[in-house]
């Protein structure tokens, strides 16, 4: 036989939806602001040219509760789905929660290696429409 739950979490994937989009919100609201700083500020003078005695500044720091955000949202989100569409609520979560624990550390990587490689060579170093 089928298994249908008797009562979808229809509210907790709203719940995780919402919670991912507000943290992501969030998150580019805070990177905004930390890109806006370091033409300035990112190596300690204002000519914003790197020194030899001062280190990147690391600003992962101020991005980490709305990633965590992002990361339980869409826990929420895809665990509640997979329950919706009919997977027994353990084994919802038994593959929601890794899945989405795992695409978010690779992002939260790839994220402080992009920022890192902005904060050493700066923000020319992007700009791709200017490559031959």
């Amino acid at each position: 036989m089928y298994y249908f739950p008797l009562q979808p979490p229809y509210f907790l994937l709203l719940v995780g939806f919402l919670t991912a989009l507000t943290s992501g919100l969030a998150l580019s609201g805070t990177l905004k602001v930390i890109m806006q700083q370091w033409p300035s500020d990112a190596y300690g003078n204002p000519s914003g040219v790197r020194t030899e005695n001062t280190k990147p500044r690391s600003s992962l720091k101020q991005l980490f509760v709305p990633f965590i955000g992002i990361t339980v949202g869409t826990c929420l989100f895809l665990s509640s789905g997979l329950a919706i569409f009919g997977f027994p609520n353990s084994l919802a979560l038994g593959v929601g929660l890794p899945i989405s624990l795992f695409t978010c550390l690779l992002v939260w990587l790839q994220l402080g290696s992009m920022m890192t490689f902005i904060e050493r060579e700066g923000m020319q170093s992007l700009d791709l429409d200017s490559m031959p």
